[in-house]
């Protein structure tokens, strides 16, 4: 196999790859009794392993959910008792701080041990602000959205004065997503509010008029966080991009880069990467330059799966997203998951307060522990069809992604001297040294990351 590499070729500038506290952290930000292998207490070696570039995967990017007040309520229709929230907002109207406090625990903790930008992030408005009083639409309540229009201030206020108190603890907030998925109708199964694209530009205005009037020069807001890559992405980057206030807070557009298989629909409509395509040349077109990121994906299949199936179709996707939508950063809805589901890159047992990774969560480490932020990507290509390749130049020096998708071994010369990391079914982020011209293995359904000038 030969890699063919074009370093005058420069993409994107790489800004990370993070996950969501989401559905996890008030329950596992709790767990303080010791872990029996490292000793430490069992939340804290959960936020290494997730966040330390030494003793973990080095994840960049933490994404606090600012929940809708759901888990004090016990209003509306749930899967779980994880799904639902607290809210830092009192029965008075006053800001309470000391709620969410596992959660809370769990941000510090991300923050101590590695992660470099926290976003906050909204599902619903809380409950005190939404028409019908809950963080979801009511059963027979759809297309329309549940923030009360003149309660549209009160909710700016309380996400910003969340952002302030903060940052003034030391947490960097640097970024803030006011809606979250705004296509889906939201009654039942966890929080979340409706919002048509002019609704969305609406909320955004009213947070970039007083993210200005508070000179909190520091904050950028993120949106639209579509959830899906085939529908309405053009309509809701168009609303955020139209207004000039709102669009001097964005650093690009957010998007859910989901792709459900639905057997009913044509192929084409199944087809994840002509989409990628599509708004890719869309964005070129229209806003040229605009960043654009992967805010959130997860492989939505059911079933656990903690081997190098899902992890492969994992790192298919952050190639993907990476290479054809040209993506800045890529984001994974859960950290970790208690579910019969493929998603989170740990999985916990909530009864006995256990963690286990998964490969999920290595093959992620493959990008995230090992490409430096600000790395510029060029283009990459393998003379092999089973073979994806992504590169990244900082510094004059290189670091190289590999995904073998296929059944069989590969084999090229390294064009440098530095570190090797291997996930495959037998190994882990297995480190070894690699030199100039050596002849490098890349097994068969393996993710392979070279690191120039590294050290084993």
């Amino acid at each position: 196999m030969k890699l063919n590499r074009d370093k005058l070729r420069l993409c994107a500038v790489y800004g990370g790859v993070g996950a969501s506290g989401a559905w996890w952290a008030q329950y596992a930000g709790g767990w303080t009794e010791p872990d029996p292998a490292s000793g430490m207490p069992k939340r804290e070696r959960i936020a290494e392993l997730l966040f330390s570039k030494e003793k973990g995967i080095g994840l960049d990017i933490y994404r606090y959910n600012l929940g809708g007040g759901s888990a004090e309520s016990g209003k509306g229709t749930y899967v779980d008792r994880w799904r639902r929230a607290e809210a830092f907002l009192a029965p008075d109207g006053s800001m309470d701080f000391t709620r969410d406090k596992n959660a809370v625990d769990m941000l510090r903790l991300a923050v101590r041990y590695g992660a470099s930008e926290v976003v906050f992030f909204v599902n619903s408005p809380p409950e005190a602000y939404t028409k019908n009083g809950m963080a979801q639409l009511g059963k027979y309540q759809i297309l329309r959205t549940n923030l009360a229009r003149k309660r549209i201030p009160d909710f700016v206020n309380y996400c910003l004065d969340a952002v302030e108190h903060f940052q003034k603890e030391g947490i960097d907030v640097k970024y803030l997503s006011p809606v979250n998925e705004p296509l889906w109708l939201w009654n039942g199964g966890q929080e979340g509010c409706h919002y048509s694209p002019r609704q969305v530009l609406r909320v955004l205005k009213a947070f970039a008029a007083e993210i200005d009037r508070r000179r909190l020069t520091g904050l950028r807001l993120a949106a639209a966080e579509n959830g899906d890559i085939r529908w309405f992405n053009k309509a809701y980057t168009r609303a955020c991009m139209k207004d000039p206030a709102v669009r001097k807070k964005l650093d690009g557009v957010d998007v859910h880069a989901y792709c459900i298989p639905q057997p009913f629909l044509p192929a084409f409509l199944n087809d994840r990467v002509s989409f990628l395509r599509r708004f890719r040349r869309y964005l070129d077109r229209r806003f040229p330059g605009v960043p654009v990121q992967t805010s959130e994906w997860t492989h939505m299949r059911g079933g656990r799966d903690a081997g190098m199936d899902s992890a492969l179709e994992t790192a298919k996707v952050m190639w993907e997203d990476f290479s054809i939508l040209n993506v800045t950063k890529f984001s994974h809805w859960l950290a970790c998951s208690h579910y019969d589901y493929c998603d989170g890159l740990l999985y916990l047992d909530p009864d006995a307060h256990t963690f286990t990774p998964t490969k999920r969560f290595y093959v992620t480490g493959q990008f995230s522990k090992y490409v430096p932020l600000g790395a510029r990507r060029f283009e990459v290509s393998s003379s092999s069809d089973a073979v994806r390749c992504l590169g990244f130049l900082k510094d004059g020096k290189e670091t190289l992604i590999l995904i073998n998708l296929g059944a069989g071994e590969e084999t090229f010369s390294s064009p440098f001297d530095g570190l090797l990391a291997l996930t495959d079914e037998a190994r882990s982020m297995e480190e070894s040294a690699v030199g100039r011209g050596q002849t490098v293995v890349l097994p068969p359904r393996s993710v392979l990351t070279m690191k120039e000038g590294a050290v084993c």
